[in-house]
Formats: C-alpha cells, structure tokens, sequence
C-alpha cells in the first residue's frame, strides 16, 4: 500500500487496535524509514495522547448524554467506548516513546508535530467549554434547517453565562475571502456580530461564541456569509435563522 492509502488508519495504529493487513503495511513503512508514515503516526500519537491528557476523569451525567446523543440520532451505547480510554492511554504512551526515539534529528517535523497539538488543545478547550454548556439546566435549545430541501440543518444551544453553541451540518462551501459569521438578534434590535467560524470539508461545523447573553431579550440567533474580517451588520441574507421560543 502506498502512504495516501494508510493516512486513516494512523490513529487506529497509535492507539494498537489496528488490525492486518493495514498493520503490517505502517509497520513495513516505519521500519524502512518512511518519513510520511512516520511522522503521520508521530502526529496522530502526539494529538490523542494530549487530548487524553487534557481530559478529565469523569463520567458524563446521564442528562448531557441525552442531550449530546438526542442532537445527533445517536444510541447511548455509543458511549461505551470511553470506558477503554485507560488501555488506549497506555498504547499510545508505548507509541510515543517509540516514535520519540526514531530520528530526533528531524527537528522540523517535531516543531510541526507540537504545532499540531497546540491547536488541537485549544479546540479540546473549546469542546470541553460547549460540553458544560450543554450541561447546563438552564440551558435552551431550538432545531432549524428541518423539513427543507438540503439546507444548513442543526441545532443552537444558548446559556445566560456561557453563550451560544452552533451544531450545524449542510453548510455550503464558501468561496475565497469569505467566512461564516455568527449574529445575535434580540427582540426588536439589530443584529449583533457573535464571532466567525469556518466548516469543514462535509460542511459540518460546531462553533462556540462564549457569553454572556441577556436570554430575556434573545429573539434568534442567525448565520451569514460574510468578509473573512467579519461585518459589524450582516452584507447577506442570513442562511440560518434560529428563532427561540418562550
């Protein structure tokens, strides 16, 4: 197999659950010196042992995995994959060391290695923010998109002092020099800029605007395409409107 065929199979390898005959292929590669399997593995190694690390040991509460499961369709026994973090732990710091020990001089890849794993304990941060938003009693929710041809579809979760969390999917591509940019609309106001945020390649995107927000006033929540600087006022028709209810 060539590289492009095994870049999937890299975290599955970094965690020892994968399986012949992908494991014996990065294995082939790694011990040949194969530096895009190598650093491949390194990276993704380097990511979920820094995602593990950052992680606290809890059990999340039967009411948050309600709602995290009920905004995707998903069956709660799709939980029961956090109870083998410990073992997945253990791998992945073998792993480490292993791929630590290869060729300390490439001294390029490790700066690009421990660059990737900063951006991804923010994006840890920021998923840890939205789960105790979603944990939060007080906290509202409204579906839009459902019930229309392809469009954006999702979910919008909103909380007094943690602010507004977007769930979205469908999301069109967006063209050079343009970005999504979240509003707040309240009752008989103007919109309000609530942050930019991109999707990814499906079009998926989940994107916190940290509070506070005065949830007395809150009329909608609203999605637009604009400059990738931002606006101060949408330049678009908005191509999400969550409408909240009393």
């Amino acid at each position: 197999m060539i590289c492009d065929e095994l870049r999937e199979a890299y975290e599955l390898h970094a965690l020892g659950l994968l399986e012949d005959p992908e494991r014996a292929e990065i294995e082939a590669h790694l011990r040949r010196g194969c530096e895009t399997c190598t650093a491949g593995v390194r990276r993704a190694a380097a990511l979920n042992t820094q995602m593990l690390a950052l992680a606290p040991d809890v059990r999340p509460s039967p009411k948050l995995r309600r709602k995290v499961l009920a905004s995707v369709g998903a069956r709660e026994s799709r939980w029961a994959w956090m109870t083998g973090w410990p073992a997945a732990f253990a791998a992945m710091l073998i792993a480490v060391v292993y791929l630590g020990v290869q060729d300390r001089r490439k001294a390029g890849e490790l700066a690009e290695a421990r660059r990737f794993v900063e951006a991804s304990a923010t994006e840890l941060t920021q998923m840890r923010a939205a789960l105790a938003l979603l944990n939060e009693p007080e906290t509202r929710h409204v579906v839009f998109g459902q019930g229309q041809p392809q469009p954006p579809k999702g979910r919008v979760f909103v909380h007094g002092r943690r602010g507004v969390l977007l769930l979205a999917s469908n999301l069109p591509p967006l063209p050079r020099g343009k970005t999504y940019e979240l509003w707040t609309i309240p009752k008989g106001g103007a919109p309000r800029p609530a942050g930019l945020f991109q999707s990814d390649a499906r079009g998926n995107a989940l994107y916190l605007s940290p509070g506070p927000v005065d949830v007395t006033t809150l009329s909608a929540i609203a999605v637009s395409v604009e400059p990738e600087a931002g606006s101060s006022a949408p330049t678009t028709t908005p191509l999400i409107v969550a409408a909240l209810t009393d």
